[in-house]
């Protein structure tokens, strides 16, 4: 990952959603999700506003609890035969549950919807 790969996804993602809709992206403290690339992006479209998540702290990030539950679910102490009907599996599951998150309640979001993340 590089802040130009950052800037990149945010540039897509802006353009995939309708341009008097605000953008909240919550991200990890990573080095590339910061610089002049990203500043760059966020001076450009004000609609656009990034949280960051604490440094060192994966148990307030709600990413780790999604995929905790979804290897809980579908794939501890389970077997497929195929890669495909894994994949289809922890698909579903993700597209049929949502997560609480104390952490984004803070900021509105009281649910994640793994969808997007």
């Amino acid at each position: 990952m590089t802040g130009a790969v950052t800037a990149l996804f945010l540039h897509r993602l802006l353009e995939s959603t309708p341009e008097d809709k605000p953008v909240v992206v919550f991200l990890d403290p990573a080095p590339w999700h910061r610089g002049e690339e990203v500043a760059s992006v966020l001076k450009e479209n004000p609609r656009l506003e990034l949280i960051f998540f604490p440094a060192a702290s994966p148990d307030l990030n709600p990413q780790e609890h999604v995929w905790k539950a979804a290897r809980k679910a579908v794939s501890h102490n389970h077997d497929f035969a195929a890669l495909p009907a894994l994949a289809g599996e922890f698909e579903n599951f993700l597209e049929t549950t949502t997560f609480p998150s104390s952490f984004l309640d803070r900021f509105g979001y009281p649910t994640i919807y793994p969808m997007f993340i």
